[in-house]
């Protein structure tokens, strides 16, 4: 049994007995106001919208605290500070006054409709309807994350770090010492799979509790969309872009085959790609490869870096307190604290309380990283204003906030930028069909693929369609091949379960789709930014320095989740959400890979 702190309780039962007060109140005491309505939503709001802030600093600093320093007393004060927050967003008390109120939506405003609506998306992740099943869903995630946090890879009986594991497939010639690496990092799966599949469950039921018909069709719900529109949209994606993935897709396959002395595949095997997922496709285009670049440089100066890029659009320095509390760089060697090595970006107060969690190296990986996850830093200062209400202090959609870091990512690696950092020389003579092909390889097309086709339909296969635990693993692999064109390197039963490998299967559920939305929308803005503002072509231009660019981004930062996310895109860009900007991107390229793949047959069929 896990027991609550004081600090924890009192905050919960404290913004609990606030919230019945109020509630009790709310008919009394309005008949001369104009808009009555109206206000009894602004009083409720206001009490809404502190403690909700309130709960999420506690939840926050809780979970900071278990994913940077993994113990079970950790664990312990993530999960009560978990349920704290879900007590009081999930409270039938708040649900049912936010329903009555938007059944009068006509006497509201857009500002307020758009609170409520939020705040019920958020008493669907924990409705005390049933207490029980929440208490079980956080216990059960708390569960998974300790599981995930503290799992020690192994290769030939010793362990193994995750970088060590990236940096052997970066590097790695040997095919038998790349399987055995790429084996060696889907052991986790098997430890972590029963969890899932309590999860699934725990999931679902608590998605039902407020009439959702399973937790894919909660987390859609979010873009205002079904999950069948949801999957259309992913599809059509990959419609869109097939013809270059598959030219692409060859390319890299007979580059492999060559590199490897082997016979071309039809399918690529996964151990040959760099990427632990294949999700994408780096260390393949030589005149794009600047790891040499970055032997001078250190952890410390590539974390700066990506602040002085924000810097010169405008925007002001980080908070010295982000640089104290944020968790950067790796472990040290000897030091046995374990902490998630996944990258993020934190809000913990949803106010000046920003923080990072990375390992960073000083290589072109994490520069990129780095600079992405600093995009959501500073989409994070830029809502965090008065006229934006805590439950609205997020991005206009899940997919803009990793649209901003994707941007951010992407510009971080035009020529014109790295040449002015200093990392490239100021006479390099720059291949565009290299950096073109780099760009597109990382994170760029095979990603639409992995995020857009694996993994929304094997999700949605789970949650939405309760795909039956014993065919979780051959689904998985059917759609890496359908989709991917990759294959294992050996036979994957239903011993293993790949897919939980992948840290946001566990604690990011359905939700990846917002991945491959934001690949489309960082293209649409790069696009835009390059054409309209820089007079530059979008695949060799440089936003460093430029005010007119930092103003655009702040135009589409600052309004948070004030706004419908297509009305926010349309009036910035011109143009609904479309591959177009990024098949226009990649033209250069298609031409230059079609000759290249002449004689060749394209795709894996």
């Amino acid at each position: 049994m896990i027991r609550v702190t004081s600090p924890l309780r009192s905050a919960a039962v404290a913004a609990l007995l606030a919230a019945s007060a109020l509630t009790l109140s709310l008919s009394n005491g309005f008949a001369a106001d104009a808009n009555p309505t109206q206000e009894r939503a602004d009083r409720f709001l206001l009490l809404v919208n502190s403690a909700y802030k309130s709960l999420i600093t506690i939840e926050g600093n809780a979970q900071w605290k278990a994913l940077t320093d993994v113990s079970p007393i950790h664990d312990a004060g993530s999960e009560a500070a978990s349920k704290a927050r879900a007590a009081f967003t999930g409270d039938p008390v708040l649900i049912n006054e936010a329903k009555a109120l938007l059944l009068q939506r006509h006497e509201l405003n857009e500002l307020t409709i758009r609170e409520l609506q939020q705040l019920l998306l958020a008493a669907a992740e924990g409705p005390m309807t049933n207490p029980q099943l929440v208490a079980d869903r956080i216990d059960a995630e708390v569960a998974q994350a300790s599981t995930l946090n503290g799992f020690e890879f192994k290769l030939a009986g010793k362990p193994i770090t995750v970088n060590e594991i990236d940096n052997l497939l970066n590097s790695s010639t040997d095919l038998k010492e790349r399987q055995a690496v790429w084996e060696a990092s889907k052991e986790s799966g098997k430890a972590l799979k029963p969890g899932l599949v309590k999860l699934r469950d725990l999931r679902n039921g608590v998605a039902k509790e407020l009439d959702y018909p399973d937790y894919f069709a909660l987390q859609v719900a979010g873009y205002g969309m079904t999950t069948e529109e949801m999957i259309k949209m992913q599809d059509e994606f990959m419609r869109e872009l097939r013809p270059l993935y598959l030219q692409l897709h060859t390319w890299v396959k007979y580059k492999l085959a060559e590199k490897y002395n082997q016979p071309v595949p039809k399918r690529i095997p996964a151990h040959w790609i760099n990427n632990r997922w294949s999700q994408e496709w780096g260390g393949l285009s030589d005149g794009a490869d600047l790891t040499p670049f970055f032997k001078d440089r250190t952890p410390e100066w590539v974390a700066k870096s990506s602040e002085q890029f924000y810097v010169g659009l405008g925007f002001p320095k980080l908070p010295q307190s982000f640089w104290e509390k944020s968790d950067l760089y790796p472990v040290p060697a000897g030091d046995k604290r374990k902490k998630n090595t996944h990258a993020s970006a934190w809000h913990v107060d949803l106010e000046s309380d920003l923080r990072s969690l990375q390992s960073i190296e000083a290589n072109p990986w994490w520069f990129s990283t780095n600079h992405h996850e600093f995009g959501h830093i500073y989409y994070f200062m830029a809502y965090t204003r008065p006229e934006v209400p805590a439950l609205l202090r997020t991005g206009a959609n899940p997919a803009f906030h990793e649209g901003f870091g994707e941007l951010t990512a992407l510009a971080s690696g035009m020529a014109p930028y790295l040449k002015q950092l200093g990392i490239l020389p100021a006479d390099f003579k720059v291949d565009e069909n290299a950096f073109l092909l780099n760009n597109a390889l990382v994170p760029g097309v095979p990603f639409i693929f992995w995020a857009s086709g694996v993994m929304a339909h094997w999700e949605a296969d789970v949650y939405a369609k309760n795909l039956p635990a014993d065919q979780w693993n051959a689904r998985w692999w059917q759609y890496v091949r359908d989709f991917q064109g990759v294959e294992p390197p050996a036979a994957r039963g239903e011993e293993w379960c790949d897919a939980a490998t992948k840290t946001h299967i566990n604690d990011t559920p359905c939700y990846y789709y917002s991945y491959a939305i934001a690949q489309v929308f960082k293209y649409q803005l790069n696009d835009y930014i390059a054409k309209h503002i820089l007079k530059q072509p979008p695949q060799s231009c440089n936003y460093a320095g430029n005010k007119e660019v930092g103003d655009f981004f702040r135009k589409i930062m600052e309004k948070g989740k004030t706004e419908d996310w297509r009305q926010v895109l349309k009036e910035a860009t011109g143009e609904e959400l479309s591959t177009r900007a990024m098949v226009e991107y990649y033209a250069p390229l298609m031409k230059w890979l079609q000759e290249q793949n002449k004689g060749r047959p394209i795709g894996w069929e």
